[in-house]
């Protein structure tokens, strides 16, 4: 039975419409229009909210939801959120459950255990949201300033209320439940017979539950891709086993390109990145910086088919320390769009690292990207070695 159970949860399902949204106002006016019409559930799972003013926006529209009689549960990392203690007892106070994903141990200065990074939401077990968009001023594109450049899919139909047992299972701490019946029924849409349904699958990394489907996910598209891959990520730090995957590829003639931050939140991350970007170069992978403003993104495309977006970074501590989750999507013309628009991003923002402009940096810079690589690669080491399930994972 519970084979039965995880399978429900992760295989492909038909009966799904979707959009590609866009971090910023499209996203968040999305968001605040999902909340004020929903009618029964809304769950929001997620690893920020700041108390600032799209912060504050949300929570005014989850507490006027909850207020009219919508049943409302927030879950927020422990470790990244931290709310004033009275916010958060107006939240309750106005019927919002509201409760922090608390790790193993944690003091004031350690924190041990699973951090909650996916971020998820769902409305009437019909309408989500999937991404990798946290809850703060800096997603949004607000006072004239452009947010981060970020990503997400909103779905309507079957894996909308796959994702709200998805969200129930972990508000109320088991994984072993029932499925509710909702899920095994089809999705009827008031829509034209002819309006195309996209394939879609739930993807999760929990270490806790041994989990490593996204990492699996990109380990089967890459080692079935034959034309095309291309890459968005940040925080890009992955492990030996993954760029060997690639280097395989690349030996194959598949066209690998790879859109990495021009600007980081994290500088010691993006020195690390360009301690890599040695060896991409050297597998004739392509690389451009997206210049605008910080890319917060994670997303892939694959021989113009197959699609993974969500929370999962490229690094251990998203393969073997966090929960993440992805959605993965089938579809020709989906994909085509969507590699059309990664395309127009690579042309007009981004920046191509050449192996003529690598090759003249300095040596005081390139020891300085191997020392923040190997500064990086211990303290992810140290975090999640111990984490491991089992010998083939990300290493």
């Amino acid at each position: 039975m519970r084979l039965r159970r995880v399978k429900l949860l992760s295989a492909y399902n038909p009966h799904n419409k979707i959009r590609l949204v866009h971090g910023g106002l499209e996203y968040f006016e999305l968001l605040e229009e999902l909340i004020d019409k929903a009618k029964q559930c809304i769950h929001l799972q997620t690893y920020v909210i700041d108390p600032d003013e799209t912060g504050m926006r949300i929570i005014n529209a989850l507490k006027l939801a909850a207020q009219r009689g919508v049943k409302v549960l927030v879950l927020c990392d422990g470790y990244a959120t931290k709310l004033p203690d009275d916010l958060v007892q107006e939240l309750r106070a106005s019927g919002i459950s509201f409760r922090y994903f608390e790790p193993l141990f944690s003091s004031e200065k350690f924190y041990f255990g699973r951090r909650l990074h996916h971020k998820v939401f769902v409305a009437d077990e019909f309408h989500s949201l999937v991404g990798g968009l946290n809850i703060a001023n800096r997603y949004n594109d607000i006072n004239g300033k452009k947010g981060w450049y970020d990503l997400a899919i909103y779905t309507q139909g079957q894996t909308s209320a796959l994702l709200h047992e998805v969200c129930n299972r972990l508000w109320n701490r088991a994984e072993i439940k029932r499925i509710l019946p909702l899920i095994q029924r089809k999705i009827i849409f008031r829509n034209s017979p002819s309006e195309s349904l996209i394939p879609v699958r739930i993807r999760r990394n929990d270490w806790i539950r041994g989990r490593n489907q996204i990492t699996q996910s990109y380990a089967e598209f890459i080692s079935k891709s034959e034309k095309s891959i291309l890459l968005i990520s940040s925080y890009f730090i992955p492990g030996r086993i993954f760029r060997m995957r690639l280097a395989a590829a690349s030996r194959r003639g598949v066209n690998i390109r790879i859109v990495l931050a021009g600007i980081s939140d994290v500088k010691m991350a993006k020195l690390a990145e360009r301690y890599l970007y040695d060896w991409l170069l050297r597998h004739n992978i392509a690389i451009y910086e997206y210049q605008p403003t910080v890319l917060h993104a994670k997303a892939a495309v694959f021989d113009s088919y197959n699609i993974t977006i969500g929370s999962y970074n490229l690094n251990n501590l998203s393969a073997l320390a966090s929960i993440e989750l992805n959605l993965d999507i089938q579809d020709r013309q989906f994909a085509s769009d969507f590699e059309k628009e990664m395309d127009d991003l690579i042309k007009n923002h981004c920046r191509l690292i050449t192996r003529d402009e690598y090759e003249g940096i300095g040596l005081f810079t390139r020891i300085r990207y191997w020392l923040a690589y190997i500064f990086l690669r211990t303290v992810l080491f140290l975090f999640t070695n111990n984490l491991k399930q089992e010998k083939g994972e990300e290493g």
